[in-house]
């Protein structure tokens, strides 16, 4: 069990902080470990700011280490592409020749960059690049009123 000794002026920066952080989950810690220098329990701590025991420990770990401020890093997981790192190479050529399909794209960024990539990556890194889909139909081509009348001659049915 870790035994914590919190000075005047850490108890007084949990208090502030507590309810003044921008984060949640910082003011979440505050809040425990301000719990904490006034003397509760851990099971009563845990049930006061509605967290389980591990992110408890964690938060008392983070003080015990590293102060109030420690307190205040947060370290999410936020994973990068390897096609982001080839982005300002890839913008001008994508933009000047835009693929027609995303299998065309595929093998487009493969060949600038050497990464290979599914068709719903490649697809999203091109929706980050500000690229849209351009979804295509065929427009019906005039008729030849000649060919019509013979047809319908044809068949008999009544022109219209």
């Amino acid at each position: 069990m870790l035994r914590l000794a919190f000075s005047e002026a850490d108890k007084q920066a949990l208090h502030y902080e507590r309810y003044h952080h921008p984060h949640p989950r910082v003011q979440q810690r505050m809040e425990a470990l301000w719990l904490k220098s006034q003397g509760l329990p851990h099971h009563e701590m845990a049930r006061l700011c509605a967290i389980s025991a591990n992110p408890l420990r964690s938060s008392l770990k983070l003080y015990h280490a590293g102060g109030v401020e420690a307190l205040k890093h947060l370290n999410f997981h936020c994973p990068q592409s390897l096609l982001s790192a080839h982005r300002d190479t890839m913008e001008a050529p994508v933009r000047e020749h835009p693929p027609q399909t995303i299998h065309e794209a595929v093998t487009m960024l493969e060949a600038l960059t050497g990464i290979k990539r599914s068709p719903t990556q490649v697809r999203l890194f091109l929706t980050h690049l500000g690229l849209q889909r351009r979804q295509v139909g065929l427009l019906p081509a005039k008729g030849d009123p000649e060919v019509q009348e013979e047809y319908q001659k044809k068949v008999g049915a009544t022109p219209s």
